[in-house]
């Protein structure tokens, strides 16, 4: 299985350690409710690990969970936990279990399978002192003039490896934590162990004094103990590149002596009606908003399966639409072609699965398949959700219609036969009073 390696640039084997794919996947900081733009992130995981054991291979998956250390953009407020704290007016231990909560809510929503682990950070505290004590003692990392200690970037030779990015060529003062006010030797260092300062919530004693960890620190420290200091395939959005993962590569490069990483996978950003989700463009959809819609989130899995991960994609409100009709009709047919558990391989759909997950193609196989004349698609269609998860075996809840639902139903379909769309509109809104959700779809009238 090749997938794309943004380290290299190019296709690399997702290869195994002892028979096991180590994959590790940068999680959530939960402070808020994840958006549709994290999901997709998330399922990219998913989606690797179902790959890898469809082809005969196990997958140990390791997802942490942020729950301190995350400072706000700028990096000079407060981290964003207790920044939601103190908006909720809870404690930050509550901020920080109520969205985890959600998190994993939102993850079963979508069929994403379970990590083998999701190591938080408030409860890796050692690991972490204990990976910035072995920075220190390789030379790697230092005691500033504020007492935070941080890591010498100057002293790793092959920083920018990820992101292309030159420490000669960064600016002082960028928002990646790359100012200076005296306490750093170079305005790149980033933060291991921040001193507490006038903090008073979420910190905790260390060699240095009173503090909390940098960001960056957690993932390199969990990556190594739990999956014995090598991952074979590390996955995150394309936002991480840099600085997170290129400052992760560094930590942990540093500490072991060589590459901790063989490939370094990304998922493209997600924009949402052509705009970058943000709070301030008011477009930050969540899986509950699909929900309360009535639409299916499995329909937005299958948006992202439509799309190629290292692809920007634009999700709309008609796609999603589009994508939950689809699964209602694929579920029906599967209803009509039989009952059978048992699967067919497709070559096709095994080829571009290992192509560096090309589900796009997938996705037009199935639609092939199923205008075919084959006399084995649920078998095939089964195979495919193997990967797809979209549990196109489920059926369809089919809604009891009064007699006067399916009188305005008929009167609906006769009207937009004639082309007399005013009555077709005002039907749908009848119907609509009366309960029901009415799409359109080349094939006909549907409702739920």
């Amino acid at each position: 299985m090749k997938l794309y390696d943004t380290q290299s640039r190019g296709l690399k084997e997702a290869g195994s350690t002892d028979g096991i794919i180590n994959v590790y996947c940068c999680g959530p900081t939960v402070y808020r409710d994840a958006h549709v733009g994290n999901l997709r992130t998330f399922m990219l995981a998913d989606l690797f690990s179902r790959v890898s054991e469809l082809n005969g291979n196990k997958v140990k998956l390791i997802q942490n969970i942020t729950d301190v250390g995350h400072m706000s953009e700028d990096f000079t407020g407060d981290d964003k936990i207790l920044a939601q704290a103190t908006i909720e007016k809870i404690s930050p231990l509550e901020i920080a279990r109520k969205y985890e909560e959600k998190f994993h809510k939102d993850l079963s929503a979508l069929n994403i399978k379970p990590a083998d682990a999701y190591p938080r950070a408030s409860e890796t505290i050692e690991l972490m002192q204990s990976l910035i004590t072995d920075l220190i003692e390789k030379g790697f990392a230092y005691v500033g003039g504020d007492k935070t200690v941080y890591f010498d970037a100057q002293k790793f030779e092959s920083y920018g490896a990820i992101s292309g990015n030159k420490l000669e060529s960064l600016i002082p003062g960028h928002k990646f934590e790359q100012h200076n006010d005296g306490a750093k030797k170079f305005h790149a260092d980033w933060a291991l162990w921040k001193t507490a300062g006038n903090r008073t919530e979420m910190i905790w004693d260390s060699p240095w004094g009173p503090g909390f960890p940098g960001w960056h620190i957690e993932c390199s420290a969990m990556s190594l103990k739990l999956l014995d200091q090598h991952v074979d395939v590390h996955v995150g959005g394309i936002d991480l590149r840099f600085p997170h993962h290129e400052n992760e590569r560094a930590q942990s490069n540093a500490v072991i002596g060589h590459e901790a990483v063989d490939l370094w996978v990304h998922g493209e950003h997600l924009l949402f009606e052509g705009k970058k989700m943000s709070k301030s463009s008011g477009n930050v959809v969540l899986l509950d908003d699909l929900i309360s819609r009535g639409i299916d989130p499995l329909a937005l899995r299958l948006c992202f399966l439509e799309n190629r991960y290292r692809s920007q994609m634009d999700l709309t409100w008609n796609s999603i639409m589009a994508a939950d009709e689809t699964l209602k009709r694929w579920r029906n047919k599967m209803s009509t072609w039989g009952q059978a558990a048992t699967v067919t391989v497709d070559s096709e759909i095994e080829t571009w699965l290992s192509d560096d997950l090309d589900t796009p193609k997938v996705i037009l196989r199935l639609r092939e398949i199923e205008k075919s004349e084959l006399n084995n698609k649920r078998e095939l269609f089964l195979y495919a959700d193997q990967v797809l998860a979209l549990d196109l075996d489920r059926g369809v809840v089919v809604r009891e219609l009064t007699e006067h639902m399916q009188t305005l139903l008929a009167e609906r379909v006769k009207a937009r036969n004639e082309k007399r769309w005013a009555d077709s509109d005002s039907l749908r809104i009848e119907l609509e009073e009366l309960g029901l959700k009415i799409s359109d779809t080349p094939e006909g009238q549907t409702w739920i």
